[in-house]
């Protein structure tokens, strides 16, 4: 029934398993006055044809909330006689944002974007969160420095991480790792735990889920501070009192590009030009001025990523299948990634092209990003996806595996091939240094002068 008819408004949220479900959650779960009548699902395969359970969606929807494809929209729209369609997912070019505004437009809809004051919960202690304006700018290494700095000054420490629910959406409400057993049992995909196994290995417990008001007061319970490791180009969904904002020099002219990229560097504190080691220096100066012009306010300091291999010398003269980082090649846009660097670095003869040898579900990542280059996404969102990744690897004439992604992929699948991972950390180059502003910040939040 229409608005007209029922008194409500409908509604329809457009995501990716993410922030589609934390709007929902903390804008329109309790408002009588709205309903929800689907999700739409994009970005992350197999995640539509389910439901938003009963259980986390309230009492007023005893039945769940269906999620759908979004290449339905316009017929969810009509059949649904929706009044509003909410974009709610990131790491999108804005002419993207815009057809898919207009396909809402088209079909009688309004269009709407849920901003940072309707969708931050608060927290009783001091939040750090570091966001980026792309995909694969180094913000979880970003995040495992200043854990490590925090925790080094006695501060304890909690790492929220931005929600990657990919699996039961009702066992996955809140999370809490701390060991690789806990990732073991919750059944992890890949994506998941090339974000989680790094900062475990670094000493932090982890928390995410799908009802972030749960996550938080369990994690502000548990600690002195809160780190906020974004996900793509999101904005917090915890109110930060330092938010910290990555630029990528390897991808000069992406400041302004994506949404909600933009919206997170005009809300910076402080501003890192990451992997400043990597790129030219035109393109170092390029987008440090391109931030320095939509947030002057903000400190820019300039940090670098270097790379190196477990065992360069099982590297050297042999034919080398490079696996890299999932998200950074797909949706991030990058045609290779730091394991690539690493092998091409450490001599190898030859970067084998996994293409020709691609599993079909393989193939089909590729189909759908034709940027990629002769590297292997680490994408294993299911089972069948893993085994798709196992069998393109062994199918291919490689001596050597090198995997760029931070997971510890020979963990999660048998290979005949030897493995070398690629690792890289966060670097601070040159003053401003990223260490003395937060040390600072650190020490009036502690003292409570963060929230006067």
């Amino acid at each position: 029934m229409s608005t007209a008819h029922s008194g409500r408004v409908r509604v329809v949220i457009m995501g990716a398993a993410g922030r589609d479900f934390h709007d929902f959650n903390v804008v329109y779960r309790d408002d009588p006055g709205c309903e929800v009548v689907a999700f739409t699902a994009a970005q992350i395969p197999g995640i539509d044809k389910r439901r938003y359970p009963a259980a986390l969606a309230g009492a007023r929807y005893p039945d769940g909330i269906p999620i759908l494809d979004e290449a339905e929209l316009e017929e969810i729209c009509r059949r649904e006689r929706v009044d509003r369609v909410v974009f709610a997912y990131s790491d999108v070019p804005h002419a993207r944002v815009m057809h898919l505004a207009s396909r809402a437009l088209s079909s009688g809809a309004d269009f709407v974007l849920l901003g940072p004051e309707r969708t931050w919960l608060p927290a009783r202690v001091p939040v750090i969160a570091v966001s980026a304006v792309r995909t694969g700018c180094g913000k979880s290494q970003t995040t495992r420095f200043l854990s490590g700095r925090l925790r080094a000054r006695g501060v304890r420490v909690a790492v929220i991480r931005h929600p990657m629910p990919y699996g039961d959406l009702e066992r996955q409400a809140v999370q809490r790792f701390a060991t690789r057993a806990d990732l073991d049992a919750a059944d992890c995909t890949i994506e998941e735990r090339e974000e989680y196994e790094p900062h475990l290995a670094a000493g932090s417990v982890v928390y995410a889920g799908v009802d972030y008001a749960r996550v938080v007061a369990l994690a502000e319970a548990e600690a002195d501070l809160i780190l906020w490791d974004g996900g793509n180009n999101d904005f917090p969904f915890v109110r930060p009192d330092l938010h910290i904002v990555l630029v990528d020099p390897l991808r000069p002219g992406h400041e302004t590009t994506h949404h909600p990229g933009e919206a997170v560097l005009r809300m910076a504190d402080i501003v890192v030009v990451a992997k400043a080691d990597a790129a030219a220096d035109a393109d170092v100066q390029a987008v440090a001025e391109a931030a320095r012009a939509v947030c002057p306010g903000a400190p820019i300091v300039r940090a670098g990523s270097p790379v190196r291999l477990d065992d360069p010398e099982a590297v050297r003269g042999r034919r080398v299948l490079v696996v890299e980082d999932g998200p950074t090649i797909t949706h991030g846009g990058m045609p290779y990634g730091a394991g690539y660097v690493a092998a091409v670095g450490a001599h190898a003869a030859q970067i084998v092209d996994p293409r020709p040898f691609a599993a079909p579900e393989i193939a089909e990542v590729y189909a759908r990003h034709p940027h990629i280059g002769s590297v292997l996404p680490a994408v294993g969102y299911g089972p069948a996806q893993l085994e798709a990744l196992r069998q393109t690897i062994e199918a291919t004439d490689a001596e050597v595996v090198v995997t760029g992604t931070p997971s510890d992929l020979a963990q999660r699948i048998a290979l005949s091939k030897p493995v070398v991972r690629a690792r890289y950390e966060f670097a601070e180059l040159s003053p401003p240094r990223l260490s003395d502003l937060v040390d600072a910040f650190v020490s009036r939040a502690l003292r409570g002068g963060a929230r006067a």
